[in-house]
């Protein structure tokens, strides 16, 4: 089907909205032949690559991308199906050490590092966002702001594991790397203008080195509603049928919630059934698809209920694999660290509105709970300095917060 010769019809006064492709909506590129071609004309490409990836969160177990979308000048929009297409470093090298501009860079960098895709330089327009103090960093909101067109959006959320994938959702995955060039463009002026520059780039490089984050401890305690639980029966409850239901889930590559809802589990615990018929009663495991994985699940109960109390989880725990409990038990465990932490969160909150930047982008709220719950000695600007470096602050940040913290801290 052709596309409309204009892609653009106002919405409002003077907001085009952009619903396709200035270039058309190309194609998925699905076997090798077709890569071959895309890596040579990516080696004769100039500028900046607008880069995306669409995952199926909510839909899949694994977070690996199912589809890739690629924009640059001589090259044009790109989708590559990355499921026949697994391993993409040929593409990587034709790329070379051009600029990649991605939005939300922390988000897509690890599913494209599975494929091979390595950027040599990174800007975030997201992160840019967020530097210059803006609130809203969707990429519609920041394109409409900045470029003063709106995008056609809606299938963010979509299952993109499936295949084939329908002519809308590609239309969508082509948009969302039509305007980014552009829009880099525009946000990197502003960063000058407000002398960030130099700030972004750390941010930038940082997010582009940055390591895969350590597993949690015990992600089971992340279950929702798991704080209406009150003894450790009940919690060792929980973190068996969390585990069942995760090794069932990687197995069949389904996201967990869709085996098995939060709230399903946290009712079992609560409901403590003696047999799987009492099981089985509790509505959400009462339907047809529960009742095929019913032993199962009572299975992972009865081995919590036969574990000797020595065993059986504690009801608090810092889930921060660090020994450093929560915000909200300082006052408790160590008052004077609750005062130090009040005053590290006042003195970057003050500093990010007189620098018109996000708190959490002016210094991380780990960076802060780490610094306040045990400060370095003696507590004095350079030994401030020394620590927030170790603790991965950039160096811009550092100049900002460590004369001020070094004072909240004392």
């Amino acid at each position: 089907m052709s596309e409309p010769a204009n892609p653009t019809t106002p919405a409002e006064p003077d907001v085009p909205v952009l619903r396709v492709p200035a270039d058309g909506v190309p194609e998925p590129i699905t076997n090798q032949a077709q890569l071959n071609d895309l890596v040579e004309r990516m080696r004769g490409g100039s500028g900046p690559l607008a880069v995306d990836a669409e995952r199926a969160s909510g839909y899949r177990y694994s977070q690996r991308a199912y589809l890739v979308q690629l924009r640059r000048a001589g090259v044009g929009t790109a989708l590559i199906d990355p499921i026949p297409l697994p391993d993409l470093t040929r593409l990587s090298e034709a790329i070379g050490a051009a600029e990649w501009i991605l939005h939300a860079a922390n988000q897509d960098l690890p599913c494209l590092a599975e494929l091979g895709l390595h950027p040599a330089a990174l800007f975030d327009t997201e992160l840019a966002g967020r530097l210059l103090g803006e609130e809203r960093v969707a990429l519609g909101t920041m394109v409409e702001q900045h470029l003063g067109v709106r995008l056609e959006k809606g299938h963010s959320a979509a299952d993109w594991s499936t295949r084939p994938l329908p002519h809308d959702w590609l239309v969508y995955a082509a948009l969302d790397v039509e305007l980014l060039v552009d829009l880099r463009a525009a946000l990197a002026a502003a960063l000058l203008d407000a002398g960030k520059d130099a700030w972004a780039r750390q941010e930038f490089e940082a997010v582009r080195l940055a390591r895969a984050p350590m597993p949690r401890a015990e992600p089971w305690r992340r279950t929702s509603g798991i704080h209406k639980l009150r003894n450790r029966g009940q919690l060792g409850t929980v973190r068996a049928l969390w585990h069942a239901r995760d090794e069932y889930a990687a197995q069949r590559d389904v996201a967990p919630g869709r085996i098995l809802p939060d709230a399903a589990i946290v009712e079992a615990a609560r409901a403590a059934p003696q047999r799987a018929t009492d099981l089985a009663a509790l509505p959400v495991f009462g339907g047809p698809r529960q009742r095929r994985q019913l032993s199962r699940w009572f299975e992972a109960i009865l081995t919590a209920r036969g574990l000797a109390d020595d065993q059986l989880p504690p009801v608090i725990s810092s889930d921060a694999g660090d020994g450093i409990p929560p915000p909200a038990r300082w006052r408790d465990r160590d008052p004077q660290a609750a005062v130090r932490l009040t005053g590290c969160r006042a003195v970057v909150g003050e500093l990010a509105v007189a620098h018109s930047v996000l708190a959490q982008n002016l210094l991380a709220s780990d960076v802060i709970r780490r610094l306040a719950w045990a400060p370095p000695q003696p507590v004095e600007a350079s030994s401030v300095r020394l620590r927030l470096a170790e603790l991965g602050a950039r160096p811009w940040q550092i100049e900002l917060t460590a004369e001020r913290l070094a004072a909240a801290l004392a």
